[in-house]
């Protein structure tokens, strides 16, 4: 009895032992193209991580590939000119995609029949035609689709959402305001290549309303738990002509569900960097005003008060940890999360309504 339940022992250790192993080895991670500014996170510090490893670079620019080379010291054989020939060489398990919005279509359009994973930079896609074609490729092929945000990763956000949305501590919602955005991508120095297409109508779907409306988009659909909003109406401006004369630099968008209203704006006007939120219930408010600093209100006669918040509620804090935990199964994504392929439907909804009400002057209905 003693040696068959050695035996049984023995054999359970060594079916777990190699999956155990397995969870160990860093996943192997494609880049697809190299013109989206927000590809250094990624560069910067590749070489030192253990749960990703990069293997391959699509990117048809040499110039540009050469550039990022000798700034972050990988291997230009590891760049190829398409991602179709960099996945048949690399097997990637999951790919990033740091191209224009126009392109994360594409992107899937050759990573999931693969079965590869994809996760893109924000937001989804340039249109709700592009991202209903990109949300059946993702659902046909059984694989993840996320969508990557800098305010996700702001510990702030979610202590807002746990006193205003999980705790109901300021009463019930009725206004969130949202703001976002910089003087403009071409006076804080972004890359030539980068605003070939951030300025575009096409291959970025917009100007600030599209950069910069995507956030308070992404998280008001979050605070809301995906209920779409019943009207969404905008006004889009552009206040510098002489600097961006194919795109909206101004966006001010107003969302309505039956109990509560957004406004979001998003702007390359600001004339500080904007990312921040509060929300407003019958009781109290709660401001996230940056990445590490809340302030709140629970009611009329309690006084301010302020936090420095600095505990990050998920597993991890970075995207690409994210991504490669998500791969192995180590995180599951809810279809409520601000990277969900859910709420990133909505948000193109919300971006296209937006578009439409400032193109004809009027309120959208979405419901």
């Amino acid at each position: 009895m003693k040696i068959t339940t050695l035996i049984l022992i023995l054999f359970t250790l060594l079916c777990i032992q190699p999956s155990s192993a397995q969870s160990l080895d860093p996943v192997r991670i494609g880049i697809d193209g190299l013109s989206h500014d927000h590809v250094h996170g990624i560069l910067n510090n590749y070489q030192k991580r253990s749960d990703i490893q990069i293997v391959g670079i699509a990117e048809s620019d040499k110039k540009r590939a050469k550039e990022l080379a000798d700034r972050y010291g990988f291997d230009l054989s590891m760049v190829y000119d398409d991602l179709q020939t960099m996945i048949e060489k690399t097997k990637p398990e999951g790919v990033v995609a740091f191209n224009s919005i126009y392109d994360h279509l594409k992107t899937v359009e050759v990573c999931a029949p693969r079965g590869i994973h994809v996760m893109v930079e924000k937001p989804l896609a340039v249109s709700a035609e592009h991202a209903e074609k990109m949300k059946r490729l993702a659902r046909e092929f059984n694989i993840y689709l996320l969508t990557n945000y800098e305010t996700t990763w702001y510990p702030t956000i979610y202590k807002a959402f746990e006193m205003a949305v999980s705790n109901n501590e300021i009463g019930e919602i009725n206004k969130v305001m949202i703001n976002d955005g910089h003087k403009g991508p071409v006076e804080i120095g972004c890359s030539p290549e980068f605003l070939a297409w951030l300025t575009d109508p096409v291959l970025n779907g917009g100007g600030a309303v599209t950069d910069f409306g995507c956030y308070g988009a992404n998280i008001m659909t979050w605070i809301m738990q995906n209920e779409i909003p019943e009207t969404v109406t905008s006004v889009l401006q552009t206040i510098k002509p002489d600097i961006y004369p194919n795109v909206d630099d101004q966006a001010t968008i107003i969302l309505t569900y039956p109990d509560a209203q957004a406004i979001i704006q998003g702007s390359w006007n600001w004339p500080v960097d904007r990312k921040d939120l509060t929300i407003y219930g019958k009781d109290g408010y709660v401001e996230a005003s940056d990445q590490h600093n809340l302030e709140f209100r629970l009611n009329r006669s309690a006084p301010k008060q302020e936090l420095k918040i600095t505990d990050f509620p998920l597993e991890t804090n970075d995207p690409f940890s994210y991504f490669s935990s998500v791969i192995k199964g180590e995180i599951k994504v809810k279809n409520t999360d601000l990277s969900s392929l859910e709420n990133n439907i909505i948000v193109v909804k919300i971006l296209d309504a937006a578009k439409k009400s400032a193109a004809e002057g009027k309120t959208v209905t979405l419901k």
